[in-house]
């Protein structure tokens, strides 16, 4: 009996220490209190959220070792740029939080920042990508995404490609749209692009109000304007309104081009409303490339977060918050992070400051790992550009049509090598109005006279009276100049003739007046071959 009392009490030892082994560890782990700054109301800011959890989740499952935790702190700023500054001071002041992640939009983010500085706490955002927003001039903000800059150089060469020379910006009167159209105008200006004219939308207007908007642009179109190719620059919750409005006013049609930008680009592949998509038909969007893994990541992220239907769907902004948690969470345990770090150096009723500061925010910056949303390497402050697509909405896919980078440029295939210009046009998109007949295309007038015909001659069919042929010298060098340009210029010759007698429908100075009309927008064709002659006598030989 004393043997066994025994044998109980050494086998309780045993078991008592391997639980003060097990149970040391957990009570070493050190919390270490970060913010968060969202608008949990919105979309983007819900399915954000999730991910933030997601990938809190999973790094310290695989990474049970590490002696800190992340202990998060979330503040919802409802779209409220006071909210998300008072959120900021009171997560600074009264939680002691090392780091923020966020604010979701940029607007907000431009207080935020400040704040972060005077206080020494890293603002980390993963969505606030407006150009004005720079990380080398903001010392304690980094942004975990790309910056918005690094698409127009994309958007310029697509626009290049297919010989547009005038586009019309349609943006958002906000920080996010505002800071991005300097750097899109200079990009237009280096490929001789104008814009004749800007639509700015109140971010908070409807869709009523979205759609007399672009009734009157359409107007304008048909009495001043040429061009019928639009950039919109919106978030997804304007842009819905704005596409419904533009099929309203039948702008989705044949002869529009529309291109959109990341901020709607990066939300479309998740998206599953047909009217949304349905009012989209035709449109061309650039983006950052989507992950291979993503659809899989998709899977897991409904599984964890019981997400089941599109009301706060999937994004790339969902990734790159993820990422950002990941990141953050190396970087605390690397810089060796711990509460004690607080020093409240200030009267009561002023931020606090952290000696700890610039180590976490230098930790942050030199952090470099493959993450969910490709490999994680921040330079100057931001996520570095990867390369990016470019896609065609067609039905209810997203049919992608080439690629881009700053080292090749446009390409059909991401293995392509910078080769002829032929090898760097894009795939056949399908344009509004279901044709593959590229948008605005240039329209010659074509005057009918008698005599000269070596110049210039339109053939009649006997049979049916239909103008079957144009020819002549003027159309031959014509032609010559366009297989030299180095951009496609799709075209087409009109006639100047009365359907009803087949005689000239005027003269030269008649055929010209056609250019203000909306019906009948021609271009001299004289004036267009004066210019080629000069062209071809310096630049070219037949």
């Amino acid at each position: 009996m004393e043997n066994l009392q025994k044998s109980f009490q050494s086998s309780f030892s045993a078991i008592f220490l391997i639980l003060l082994c097990l149970w040391r560890p957990l009570k070493a782990k050190e919390l270490i209190p970060i913010g968060v700054i969202l608008d949990l109301n919105s979309q983007i800011g819900s399915m954000a959220n999730s991910c933030i959890s997601m990938a809190l989740h999973d790094f310290y499952q695989k990474n049970s070792d590490y002696k800190t935790r992340l202990d998060l702190r979330t503040r919802n700023s409802n779209d409220d740029i006071i909210k998300a500054a008072s959120a900021a001071f009171d997560l600074i002041k009264n939680e002691k939080v090392h780091a923020i992640i966020g604010p979701q939009r940029s607007g907000e983010a431009r207080f935020i920042i400040e704040i972060g500085r005077k206080a020494k706490v890293p603002i980390i955002s993963f969505s606030a990508t407006s150009p004005s927003l720079s990380p080398t001039l903001n010392y304690f903000f980094i942004r975990t995404a790309q910056d918005d800059c690094s698409q127009v150089k994309a958007i310029a060469s697509v626009i290049e490609a297919y010989g547009w020379r005038e586009v019309i910006p349609i943006y958002e009167d906000t920080e996010y749209s505002n800071g991005l159209m300097p750097y899109l105008n200079e990009a237009l200006e280096e490929i001789d692009t104008r814009v004749p004219h800007r639509v700015v939308i109140d971010p908070h207007s409807s869709e009523t109000e979205s759609f007399y908007e672009l009734n009157k642009l359409k107007n304008e179109l048909g009495k001043t304007l040429r061009t019928r190719t639009f950039v919109v620059h919106m978030t997804r919750e304007q842009g819905s309104k704005l596409f419904s409005s533009a099929d309203k006013a039948q702008m989705m049609s044949e002869g529009y081009a529309w291109i959109v930008t990341e901020g709607l680009s990066a939300v479309l592949r998740p998206v599953k409303n047909p009217i949304v998509l349905d009012s989209m038909q035709g449109v061309l969007g650039v983006r950052p490339m989507v992950p291979q893994g993503f659809e899989k990541f998709k899977r897991r992220w409904k599984a964890f977060t019981g997400q089941e239907s599109t009301k706060s769907p999937l994004t790339l902004f969902g990734l790159w918050a993820y990422d950002t948690v990941w990141a953050l969470a190396m970087a605390v345990e690397k810089a060796g992070i711990t509460n004690s770090a607080f020093q409240n150096q200030n009267a009561t009723n002023t931020i606090s400051w952290y000696d700890s500061g610039s180590r976490l925010l230098n930790q942050i910056l030199s952090t470099e790992f493959q993450g969910i949303s490709g490999y994680f390497n921040l330079s100057e402050g931001q996520l570095v550009p990867s390369k990016l697509e470019i896609f065609n909405l067609v039905g209810h896919r997203e049919r992608i049509i080439g690629y881009w980078n700053k080292d090749r440029g446009l390409s059909r295939d991401l293995v392509a090598d910078k080769k002829s210009f032929s090898e760097r046009k894009l795939k056949q998109p399908i344009w509004p109005g279901d044709t593959t007949e590229q948008p605005t295309k240039l329209r010659i007038g074509v005057p009918v006279k008698t005599g000269f015909n070596e110049f210039m001659k339109v053939e009649r069919q006997s049979s049916n009276n239909d103008i079957v042929k144009t020819s002549g010298f003027a159309i031959d060098v014509f032609l010559e100049v366009v297989k030299v340009l180095p951009f496609p210029l799709p075209y087409e010759f009109i006639p100047f003739i009365n359907e009803s007698t087949g005689e000239p429908a005027g003269k030269s100075d008649d055929l010209v007046m056609q250019i203000t009309k909306d019906k009948a927008r021609l271009y001299f064709f004289f004036s267009i071959f004066i210019l080629l002659v000069f062209s071809l006598s310096t630049s070219f030989t037949f």
